[in-house]
């Protein structure tokens, strides 16, 4: 007899549960790297601090990469497939992607002239100070958890017992998790789990992508199991297919203002 998986797993709520046990350790870190930044000289000090949470990041991912090895070596086992496999661990992000990200964090830091800056940079110093630090975290959660979910993408394309994953979302996650978590294990080969992504979902209907803040896991599907979208999961199919499905380009929006009425769970909210 087949076995049974779901987004709603025991298994992938432990994963989750880990990756947020693993975002209060970094943020922890990372608030601690805050003494680096010196408002008064912030030319001088910002550089020095980039380059304390790109190595706070590199530990992290590792752990990250090994919590999600951890999590698909348990799946294939409860799956009972054939054969051995090793999870192959996706690397830390670039250098360069967490330099980018943190720069993006703090672009609203420096001067500007009056006429040309935005509101937020014409906020106080330290107001702007703490939304960099905001921001910097919620890139820095994404990049470490982006490994995590790399690691089992990886393993999908690559295990020949794997042929499909879906997104797990949160009740409480925003409405384009929720679309993604509602289509299930929606990728039929390991192939097109991974290289052909893109091509089969554009835009905003991209299962791949993830925001900054999301906890959101994927879940493998192997050879002779069987998926069943969790109760929470078809019921926001549901929603999509009732009112959101046929209306191209606009389908997002229409789901997100459904769930808004129809949805037990909070929204907008975070996963």
């Amino acid at each position: 007899m087949a076995s049974t998986t779901s987004d709603n797993s025991a298994s992938s709520g432990r994963w989750r549960a880990a990756q947020r046990g693993l975002t209060r350790l970094l943020l922890r870190d990372l608030l601690a790297l805050r003494r680096l930044l010196d408002p008064g000289r912030l030319q001088a000090t910002v550089p020095p601090w980039i380059d304390a949470v790109t190595e706070v990041v590199a530990g992290y991912s590792e752990t990250s990469a090994t919590l999600a090895a951890d999590f698909y070596d348990g799946e294939r086992e409860a799956a009972g497939v054939p054969g051995t496999f090793t999870v192959p661990l996706a690397d830390p992000p670039p250098d360069e992607q967490v330099d980018a990200s943190l720069r993006w964090a703090t672009k609203d830091l420096w001067p500007r002239e009056e006429a040309d800056a935005t509101v937020a940079q014409l906020e106080p110093l330290d107001v702007r100070i703490e939304a960099a630090m905001r921001k910097a975290d919620g890139a820095t959660q994404k990049l470490v958890a982006d490994v995590g979910r790399e690691t089992v993408r990886q393993a999908v394309r690559t295990d020949p017992q794997a042929v499909s994953y879906a997104r797990a979302a949160a009740l409480g996650a925003c409405s384009f998790c929720k679309l993604m978590a509602s289509r299930g294990s929606i990728y039929r080969t390991a192939e097109s789990a991974g290289r052909d992504a893109n091509d089969l979902f554009s835009g905003d209907a991209s299962v791949v992508k993830f925001h900054n803040n999301c906890h959101c896991t994927i879940v493998p599907t192997f050879r002779g199991q069987r998926f069943e979208l969790s109760p929470h999961a078809a019921e926001w199919d549901r929603i999509y297919r009732e009112y959101a499905q046929g209306h191209p380009g606009d389908q997002l929006r229409l789901f997100r203002r459904a769930l808004a009425e129809h949805d037990a769970n909070p929204l907008p909210g975070s996963n």
